[in-house]
């Protein structure tokens, strides 16, 4: 594997809320992504899920509370938890989560990328 520069990958794509794989370690997968306005509220039932901002700031919401995530910053969602990702600007962040964490957990929107389609780069 070649070292991978985070900030060149970002410069590979422009969709919003869509993940892109840059690597994978212990059956967990490194993806990245780029997000303005809301994704959709969901859950996974069987996944933590790590976020870490590289630009802007993503705002997760929960039902009782949300987090604010600045340049630098990451935050866990834990398994089972409603969030619903949300960036009053465009926003650059990373994900590490299992191989099996489907994107939107069970919820179908215009938004979800399927599993099998988040492509590497």
């Amino acid at each position: 594997m070649n070292k991978i520069n985070i900030e060149q990958k970002f410069s590979l794509f422009s969709e919003l809320w869509s993940p892109k794989v840059i690597a994978e370690s212990n059956e967990q997968l490194v993806k990245i992504a780029k997000g303005h306005g809301e994704l959709v509220w969901h859950k996974h039932d069987n996944e933590d899920e790590l976020f870490l901002v590289f630009k802007g700031q993503l705002i997760l919401q929960m039902r009782e509370t949300e987090i604010v995530l600045n340049p630098g910053e990451m935050y866990v969602v834990p398994k089972g938890v409603e969030h619903c990702p949300k960036a009053t600007e465009e926003t650059h962040f990373l994900m590490v989560e299992p191989k099996s964490t489907a994107h939107t957990g069970s919820v179908v929107s215009e938004l979800t990328v399927d599993t099998v389609d988040q492509a590497w780069i």
